[in-house]
C-alpha cells in the first residue's frame, strides 16, 4: 500500500541521526573520518570514477619507488589487496565491488565508493554524539581520534610525514593520497542537536579517551579494531536506552528534568556507580559461557526478548515525536508558537505539544492528516478501507491517536524489522566482539553474550585508574569489583539478574545458573590473560592489566 512521502517520513535526528538499517562498522568509521577530518561536515569527492581492486592493484605496480619488491609478486599483491587492505562487498560473486579501504587511516574515505560504502547516518550520529558530551569531553575524544587516525599525515604540507612509523598498509594508503582531492560539503550546513541522552555521551567520549591511553602500547591495526567494537558496543547501548527512554518520555508528555544537561546525574570517572539515580538505566544479563541450551543461556534469551519486545512501542513513540515535530513547525509557520530561542524545538518541546492548551490545533491538524491517508489508502482499492485502517477508525481515539495508531498499523512491521537488523548490526551479532547471539535457524531466540574481544576492550578500559602524570594508569582489580563496574558502568549483568528489565526475583535454580556464569567468566578471563588466582584465598584472586603503567607514567608496555 502506498503511502504519501509526508505520511512515511519517519527519521527524527532529535532521536538518533541513524536511518535504522543493517550497517558495517567499517563503514561507519571511513564515513566518520570524513566528518573528522572537515570538523563535522560530510565530504564531496572529485572523483567519478569507481575505484576496484584492480585500481589499487595497479597503483602499487606503477611505482616502484615507493613499493619495493611488490612489481615480483603480482599474484600475492593481488591477494593481499583484496583480503587485507579493502573492504569489499559481495565478496566473491560476479557483482564484487570494492566499498574503501579498510579504515586502518583517516584518510581512506578519499578511496570510498559512495555507492557501496553506506553509513546510513550513523557517522553522523556518532559524531554529534560526541560532540554533545558534557564539560569539554567530547572535544577532548575527537581531537584525540582526529589525531590517531590521521597520523603520518602532515597537516602543514599536506604529504605525508617519513618521521612517523605506521604499518604497511597504512603506508601503502598514505602514498597514494595526492592523486585524491575531497571538499567538506558544506551546501546543506551542519545538522546538529544535542543527545537525547546526555549521559551516554559523557560514557562515549571517557571511554575512548581511556583507549587511546593505550595507543603508545598497542599495535595500530588492534588499536583500530578495539575503537570499531567499542563504538559498536555504545551505539548498540545507546539505542537499547532508546528504546526504554523515549516511550517514557512520550507518556510524561515532556522532557524529564533528571535529563536536562545540568542535571543528568551520570558521572562518567565514577567507578562504583556512574549512573547515580537515572531512572533510564538498562541492565543485559549475558551468557558468558556462550552456550546455548543451558539454563543460563535461557535467562539471557529472556533478557534480550524483554530490549527487543519494547521496539514496537518505540516505533509508536517515535512516530509520535515525529509528527508532533512537523505539528510544531506547521503552527510556527502560521504564527501561533513562537519558535525557542535555540532555532529548533527539542524533542521534550515537542511532546509538550500533547497538554491540553493545543488540543483544538492538534486535532484539527491530526484530523485532516487522517482523511488524506484514508483517502490515499481507499483509493488503490475501489474506495474499500484497509481492514487495519478500519479497524483503527473504529476505535474511537481522538484524531491525533488515530493518525498514529494508523502509521504504525502499516508502517509498524517494516520499521520493526529495519530497527531489529539495525540493532543487531551495532552489537555485532554472532562476529567478533559480540554482544548478542542468535542461532542460525529461523526465529531462533536471540541471547545477549560476551564475546572474548569485546571483553578484552572493556577489561583494559577497567584496569585504568584516574589520575597520574598522563591522566591515568593501570592497577590490579578483585573479580567483585570487576562485576560492579561491568553491571554499573554498562548495564552488564553476569552474578545477578538485571530487576526491571525482565526480572522480578531469582529461583533457586537462577541462582545455581549465575554461580555456573560467574564461573565462567572466571575461565574467560584466564584465557583473554587478565587473570591471577595465587592461591583459593578470594583476595588473591585478581584481574591483573596487561600493560603495567605507574602514576608517574615511568612504566614500559609489553606484557607485565
Amino acid at each position: 500500500m502506498s503511502l504519501s512521502k509526508r505520511d512515511r517520513e519517519f527519521r527524527l535526528p532529535k532521536i538518533s541521526y541513524i536511518d535504522f538499517k543493517q550497517l558495517e562498522m567499517d563503514r561507519v568509521l571511513t564515513a566518520f573520518f570524513a566528518r573528522l577530518a572537515h570538523n563535522g561536515f560530510p565530504s564531496r569527492l572529485r572523483r567519478k570514477v569507481e575505484l576496484s581492486v584492480e585500481t589499487f592493484v595497479e597503483e602499487f605496480m606503477e611505482h616502484p619507488e615507493w613499493f619495493t619488491g611488490f612489481q615480483a609478486h603480482r599474484d600475492v599483491l593481488d591477494r593481499w589487496v583484496e583480503t587485507h587492505l579493502l573492504d569489499v562487498v559481495n565478496r566473491g560473486k560476479s557483482n564484487q565491488a570494492v566499498a574503501a579501504p579498510r579504515p586502518l587511516h583517516g584518510f581512506t574515505y578519499r578511496f570510498r565508493n559512495p555507492q557501496h560504502s553506506r553509513d546510513y547516518g550513523a557517522a553522523q550520529h556518532l559524531y554529534e554524539t560526541l560532540y554533545g558530551a558534557r564539560n569539554g569531553a567530547g572535544q577532548k575524544a575527537i581531537e584525540h581520534l582526529n589525531h590517531f587516525f590521521f597520523q603520518g599525515h602532515d597537516k602543514v604540507t599536506g604529504k605525508a610525514d617519513a618521521t612517523t612509523v605506521l604499518d604497511v598498509e597504512t603506508q601503502a594508503l598514505l602514498r597514494l593520497l595526492d592523486q585524491v582531492e575531497d571538499a567538506p560539503d558544506t551546501k546543506l550546513g551542519r545538522e546538529s542537536f544535542p543527545p537525547l541522552c546526555i549521559g551516554a555521551a559523557d560514557l562515549l567520549a571517557e571511554d575512548i579517551q581511556r583507549l587511546l591511553f593505550y595507543q603508545r602500547f598497542i599495535p595500530r591495526s588492534v588499536m583500530v579494531d578495539y575503537l570499531k567494537v567499542l563504538i559498536a558496543f555504545h551505539l548498540g547501548l545507546y539505542h537499547l536506552r532508546l528504546l526504554k527512554l523515549l516511550p517514557a518520555l512520550v507518556r510524561r508528555k515532556g522532557a524529564n528534568p533528571t535529563c536536562a544537561a545540568s542535571a543528568c546525574p551520570l558521572n562518567a570517572k565514577s567507578a562504583d556507580n556512574p549512573f547515580g539515580d537515572c531512572p533510564y538505566r538498562i541492565g543485559m544479563l549475558v551468557d558468558v559461557a556462550g552456550q546455548p541450551g543451558t539454563a543460563v543461556a535461557t535467562l539471557a534469551e529472556r533478557s534480550a526478548d524483554t530490549h527487543y519486545r519494547r521496539i514496537p512501542g518505540f516505533v509508536r513513540a517515535y512516530f509520535a515525536t515525529k509528527k508532533l515535530d512537523e505539528f510544531a513547525v506547521d503552527l510556527v509557520r502560521r504564527g501561533k508558537l513562537a519558535k525557542p530561542a535555540s532555532g529548533d524545538f527539542a524533542v521534550g518541546d515537542v511532546l509538550h505539544l500533547l497538554d491540553a492548551p493545543l488540543k483544538a490545533e492538534r486535532e484539527k491538524f491530526f484530523g485532516q492528516r487522517v482523511s488524506s491517508l484514508v483517502e490515499d489508502t481507499s483509493a488503490a482499492k475501489d474506495a474499500e478501507l484497509d481492514p487495519e485502517i478500519k479497524a483503527v477508525t473504529e476505535m474511537g481515539l481522538p484524531d491525533f491517536e488515530t493518525y498514529i495508531e494508523m502509521l504504525v498499523a502499516l508502517r509498524g512491521p517494516f520499521h520493526r524489522q529495519y530497527i531489529t537488523e539495525c540493532i543487531d548490526s551495532l552489537l555485532l551479532k554472532n562476529r567478533a566482539g559480540a554482544f548478542i547471539a542468535q542461532g542460525r535457524t529461523k526465529n531462533a531466540p536471540r541471547r545477549f553474550v560476551l564475546d572474548s574481544r569485546l571483553l578484552e576492550v572493556l577489561l583494559q578500559i577497567a584496569v585504568l585508574k584516574p589520575g597520574g602524570a598522563s591522566g591515568f594508569h593501570t592497577g590490579e582489580m578483585r573479580i567483585d569489583e570487576l562485576l560492579v563496574f561491568l553491571r554499573e558502568r554498562y548495564g552488564i549483568f553476569i552474578d545477578q539478574v538485571p530487576r526491571g528489565d525482565g526480572f522480578t526475583t531469582m529461583s533457586i535454580d537462577d541462582r545455581r545458573a549465575l554461580r555456573d556464569n560467574v564461573n565462567a567468566f572466571t575461565g574467560r578471563l584466564r584465557e583473554v590473560g587478565f587473570y591471577r588466582d595465587l592461591s583459593d584465598a578470594y583476595v588473591t584472586q585478581t584481574i591483573i592489566p596487561r600493560y603495567r603503567i605507574a602514576a608517574d607514567d615511568a612504566a614500559a608496555g609489553g606484557q607485565p
